[in-house]
């Protein structure tokens, strides 16, 4: 049996400005198109697009979806790994409502709340909820630089959340500096770069003033990291551009 792309539209509830634009991306082409120029879409469609909302139910993007949905996978195995994504996002989400259920009974109650039940949750405990953090930061540097950020190697949850929530911290640091109007030479910005980039260093990652300053310029080539920076705040990928430069130019110099 043959539906049509409203009949799709209503049963799925994906608009039918979306499935034009599945179908332009090839994510989702119809059975067939009559000669009228109706699309038509069969069973094994209508089982592609549930596939389709499941992964975007995890926040895979499109391009991803796209690659995984073109990978030969049967059905079963698909839906299967499905399943234990959504657990885990769940199971995390679970974890993360009891957190917030503490710290509203500790603000009731006028009570401190310890420093380690506020962020209980937020971490991603496992090598499966990292890789699917990953997922789109993945595909993008793998298709623009071919770039595998997730070749066949273990991921260590604890190391990586220890580096994320270093990053978060430096960046909100480095945010904050820039909302303050502290000039980006200035000493308490320059101590900021030191620090991160000890710190990174001390995790086997080696980085100088001019491997941070590297990087820095590479954010504000990257649309990807480019965009991420500066909707954390305005300016933030210059400004850390600017900052990490001085302090490589300086470090040159005295050398």
């Amino acid at each position: 049996m043959n539906y049509t792309v409203k009949e799709v539209s209503a049963v799925s509830g994906v608009t039918v400005k979306t499935l034009h634009h599945y179908h332009k991306l090839g994510l989702l082409v119809p059975a067939e198109v009559s000669d009228a120029g109706y699309r038509l879409y069969g069973d094994e469609e209508l089982k592609r697009l549930q596939h389709i909302l499941f992964y975007k139910e995890l926040d895979f993007p499109l391009a991803q979806i796209k690659t995984l949905m073109d990978g030969g996978q049967e059905r079963l195995t698909q839906l299967t790994e499905q399943e234990q994504l959504l657990r885990t996002r769940r199971e995390r989400l679970d974890e993360v409502m009891k957190t917030l259920q503490a710290t509203i009974n500790h603000e009731k109650a006028g009570e401190a709340m310890a420093k380690e039940e506020m962020f209980r949750g937020f971490g991603l405990d496992s090598e499966e909820a990292w890789r699917e953090a990953l997922g789109e930061q993945h595909v993008h540097l793998n298709e623009t630089y071919g770039v595998d950020l997730l070749e066949d190697q273990p991921i260590n949850p604890a190391a990586m959340n220890e580096l994320a929530e270093e990053a978060a911290q430096f960046m909100g640091a480095m945010a904050e500096a820039l909302r303050g109007g502290i000039m980006h030479k200035d000493e308490r910005v320059r101590k900021l770069l030191v620090d991160h980039a000890a710190f990174l260093t001390a995790r086997m990652h080696p980085t100088g003033a001019a491997e941070l300053a590297a990087q820095t310029k590479f954010f504000l080539t990257d649309a990807f990291h480019l965009q991420m920076l500066e909707s954390q705040q305005v300016g933030l990928a210059y400004y850390l551009a600017a900052a990490a430069d001085a302090w490589a130019s300086e470090s040159a110099s005295n050398a």
